[in-house]
């Protein structure tokens, strides 16, 4: 099973000059992916008792997510307002003492044995006490399984940068697999170096495999024996932008899990082909989701040639 840890939300989306609530959370829309991909996924994050809470728990249900590792409250549910301008999202988050971001480190739950891929990321990585609570989660379970991490950087977001930043340093170390944007790596790594002198650098920090995702230019990933593949952008009528690099991640976990590759060892020796498949079955995925309103992940049914 795949693990996600992270946020779940509200999106509150504009539409027509009114808010209308959709699930949402980049960890959440990528649990939501790979249950739709047909993949055995649980979701680990706290969720709040009230109206917004049940409707995040229903929809993880739905789409097959097992939900056995969520940690109920009383607090409230994050909420996020969205507005769309030409396809692209803005994002106002409500998230002070929230069921979500009130996760203490201090009480880690146990992780059972049948879990052999942990997924990190999203804004649940910035605000404490959850982020301390997530990177002391991830370092504890690095040892025994894959760890995949996607910071998907906000950084109007981050009233912190230094202390963010040094959180992210010590998740990137213990990490196998990191996927950033372009942005995101522009953000990690300041200067004036390459993508690819920035992505070998932060490779170089711990990670097994590091992907870039370029938008339409499509994603890059480094690999450990200092390869690289290229897979290109779907091309496809882009309705907005919302879940896109968050359902990439759900199909890139999905085809290393249907190959057998979501082990330690597999990730350290990974194969150019694997990889590029790999990357372009996440780029299937993500081309639908951006094609219709909302993070809204595609079934399996969807993609030209499913798992196969």
């Amino acid at each position: 099973m795949i693990l996600c840890c992270g946020e779940a939300l509200i999106d509150m989306i504009e539409a027509q000059g009114a808010y209308t609530p959709h699930p949402g959370g980049a960890v959440y829309n990528t649990a939501i992916a790979l249950g739709r991909l047909e993949r055995s996924v649980g979701f680990l994050s706290g969720l709040s008792n009230d109206v917004f809470g049940t409707l995040l728990r229903e929809g993880l249900q739905a789409s097959h997510v097992d939900t056995s590792h969520v940690m109920f409250s009383d607090r409230p549910t994050t909420l996020a307002f969205v507005r769309l301008v030409n396809g692209n999202a803005s994002y106002m988050f409500y998230d002070e003492n929230t069921a979500g971001r009130s996760l203490d480190k201090s009480s880690l739950p146990a992780i059972p044995a049948n879990i052999s891929a942990m997924y990190f990321g999203g804004i649940s990585l910035i605000g404490l006490p959850a982020a301390d609570f997530y990177s002391a989660l991830a370092k504890r379970e690095a040892s025994a399984r894959v760890i995949m991490m996607d910071p998907n950087i906000r950084p109007l977001f981050v009233t912190e940068p230094e202390i963010y930043r040094e959180r992210l340093n010590q998740m990137i170390a213990c990490c196998d697999i990191l996927k950033v944007s372009d942005d995101d790596l522009h953000w990690i790594v300041s200067g004036n170096a390459t993508l690819k002198e920035k992505a070998l650098a932060i490779r170089a920090l711990g990670p097994k495999v590091v992907i870039v995702t370029k938008g339409s230019e499509g994603s890059v990933a480094y690999l450990s024996d200092d390869k690289s593949v290229e897979a290109a952008a779907h091309k496809v009528s882009v309705v907005d932008t919302v879940g896109a690099g968050d359902t990439f991640n759900a199909g890139v976990l999905a085809k290393l899990s249907q190959l057998g590759l979501l082990t330690k060892e597999a990730i350290g020796s990974l194969d150019a082909d694997d990889m590029l498949a790999a990357l372009r079955f996440g780029s299937e995925v993500a081309s639908i989701t951006v094609s219709r309103p909302g993070a809204n992940p595609p079934v399996l049914a969807e993609l030209s040639q499913g798992l196969s």
